[in-house]
């Protein structure tokens, strides 16, 4: 009788032991999976995208993470009915009870540029690239638009001649978006778009039309607060 009840206590101990050591095995992974959402939510994943192209140097979360708590800081962008929130130069989606970190779509626009970006110059006109996108200047805003086939520069295009300085300590992109703005006005004005192949018009005429435009545009930058020359 008293072996049969030691015997009944030694199984019954080795069952406790093993199953302690599967609630400790369960709270570990929980732990562990709770400290691997936290840091996606720190923004401290290790899955990091390093963008070193045009010189842009800045490291975002890798698209296909997800976080459960979005940055307290995002912003909302609607496209298609869907919305979409941008922090950072990162942008997130909706995916369930969480949000995936994706590419904004083609078309996306935006009332604001990432924090950080680079600019670049495409047929003489800016794009905004950052985290992999591009961007480029549309009415009051910026919109998403696919990677450009056409050859990208880093410097700016030439002045066609015009030497222009912001009066009023205007920044880069603000140059950059006036400068935009008074050529789209110009080009509308004149009838003549320096950034586009030239047409059937004789040397004199497409000469004549050329001085407008640089007459129109540096109009326009004058009443933006810039002097020409």
């Amino acid at each position: 009788m008293l072996r049969a009840c030691n015997k009944n206590w030694s199984v019954m101990f080795g069952i406790g032991v093993i199953l302690s050591g599967i609630l400790l095995l369960v709270f570990a992974q929980a732990a562990q999976a709770d400290r691997g959402d936290r840091g996606n939510r720190r923004g401290g994943d290790s899955r990091q995208f390093r963008d070193s192209r045009y010189q842009h140097d800045r490291t975002y979360l890798a698209r296909g993470q997800y976080v459960r708590v979005l940055p307290r800081d995002r912003r909302v962008v609607v496209h298609g009915g869907s919305r979409y929130y941008s922090h950072g130069g990162v942008w997130y989606r909706p995916s369930g009870a969480r949000f995936t970190i994706v590419a904004p779509p083609i078309g996306l626009f935006v009332p604001f540029l990432p924090p950080f970006y680079s600019t670049i110059w495409v047929s003489r006109v800016p794009y905004y690239y950052a985290n992999d996108v591009y961007y480029t200047h549309r009415g009051d805003g910026y919109v998403v638009v696919a990677p450009p086939a056409e050859q990208v520069s880093q410097a700016p295009p030439p002045a066609e001649e015009m030497f222009i300085y912001p009066r009023l300590g205007q920044s880069e992109q603000q140059q950059a978006d006036d400068r935009y703005a008074c050529h789209r006005w110009a080009a509308e004005q004149t009838g003549f778009d320096p950034t586009q192949p030239p047409g059937g018009s004789s040397g004199t005429l497409g000469g004549e039309k050329r001085a407008d435009y640089q007459r129109a545009m540096g109009a326009c930058l004058d009443g933006r607060g810039y002097t020409v020359k």
